[in-house]
């Protein structure tokens, strides 16, 4: 009973000091130190990746995304979905460039994101206007077009979409290398699309197809 008594007692002592106001306990111990709020984390600088465009990517593909170079693409109205998947490739060693490998082994997935959205805003660049066009050949390429449904992935306009690219437009020296790279197998793809339709396609006729390609205007809309 004593150990009991003993118990109770401490147990209604210990409510007396819990009951009383906060000056009578402030007496016995001091107050402790009020828990400052951990410092905010500065918010990541937002990065202007037309800025880093203009800086890392121009010297190659022109400021506007139309490059003078030879066998450099135009970036110029290329979907961003398209170039994202593009530079995840050249990042990840699956397509082969020695410049762009070396680039894309720098870059993050933010700035994948980051450059492909900003060339997703170039608007299409014409290309210069072409001397002495071969109008035969330009029927012939239209024709194969149409004969291998090139429309049907790159639509009418050769504009593309999503992870297509713009043909309409591109550089005949590029298209006509990444045409032969898809036939003989040396231009690596994110589907098997482009190599099954090219495989049976003569190279002379894919030439023409890029001849036409990086010619062909679209048809002025009706007013």
């Amino acid at each position: 009973m004593r150990i009991w008594a003993a118990a109770i007692a401490a147990c209604l002592a210990a409510l007396a000091v819990a009951s009383l106001p906060p000056s009578a306990g402030a007496q016995s111990k001091p107050a402790a130190k009020k828990a400052s709020a951990p410092a905010a984390k500065a918010a990541p600088a937002k990065v202007d990746y037309a800025q880093r465009f203009a800086a890392q990517c121009a010297a190659c593909h022109g400021a506007n995304g139309r490059s003078d170079m030879a066998g450099v693409p135009v970036l110029a109205g290329q979907p961003s979905l398209y170039a994202i998947t593009q530079l995840f490739l050249f990042r990840e060693g699956r397509r082969n460039n020695e410049a762009m490998t070396a680039v894309g082994k720098t870059l993050t997935d933010d700035d994948m994101r980051g450059f492909a959205d900003h060339i997703g805003t170039l608007p299409p660049v014409p290309p210069p206007p072409a001397a002495d066009v071969d109008a035969a050949r330009m029927a012939k390429g239209k024709a194969l077009a149409e004969q291998h449904k090139c429309v049907f992935c790159h639509g009418a306009a050769l504009d593309g979409g999503q992870q297509v690219p713009r043909i309409g437009g591109q550089k005949e020296d590029y298209l006509r290398a990444s045409l032969r790279g898809f036939k003989d197998g040396t231009r690596p793809a994110y589907t098997q699309a482009m190599v099954s339709a090219v495989s049976q396609v003569p190279v002379e006729d894919l030439d023409t197809l890029a001849y036409y390609a990086s010619r062909f205007t679209p048809a002025a809309p009706a007013k």
